[in-house]
């Protein structure tokens, strides 16, 4: 196998795995082994080949990332729809009781399983506060 092509696989699999994961993992040695690619051309040797890859990816790791970092986290938490329930008034559409596991709450138009936060019964057709989310359920206190 030519160097060239071993460089446009291994691009090719450090790019397929940065796209496979959330965040930036494998960028970096995409990077370099675009470097070690230009590389191939110049020389045929892969111990200096091997060494631009490494320089590369070592840099872009050292270099990108804090910059990444800083623009991804510059830009906010953006709330899920679960953090958006927190705080909000729902209607309690199946009666809860933490003893039996059982409790359905409406809010914001979704169905959501609910748990009473003080460990009291809550009847159907109550409005209750949403205090907080754990997991798929959420712990409600009546608004009263």
């Amino acid at each position: 196998m030519s160097p060239s092509l071993f460089w446009v696989i291994a691009l090719f699999v450090f790019a397929v795995a940065e796209a496979a994961t959330v965040g930036l993992v494998s960028i970096w040695f995409a990077v370099g082994a675009l470097a070690g690619f230009v590389v191939s051309f110049f020389t045929g040797n892969l111990w200096i080949q091997a060494g631009v890859f490494l320089l590369v990816s070592f840099l872009a790791l050292v270099g990108i990332k804090p910059l990444a970092d800083k623009f991804f986290t510059s830009r906010g938490h953006q709330p899920t729809n679960a953090d958006r329930v927190v705080g909000q008034e729902a209607v309690v559409i199946e009666p809860i009781c933490n003893l039996e596991n059982r409790g359905l709450v409406q809010v914001m138009g979704q169905d959501w399983t609910a748990r009473s936060q003080t460990g009291a019964d809550i009847p159907a057709h109550t409005v209750v506060i949403v205090d907080r989310i754990e997991g798929v359920k959420l712990f409600v206190t009546p608004k009263d």
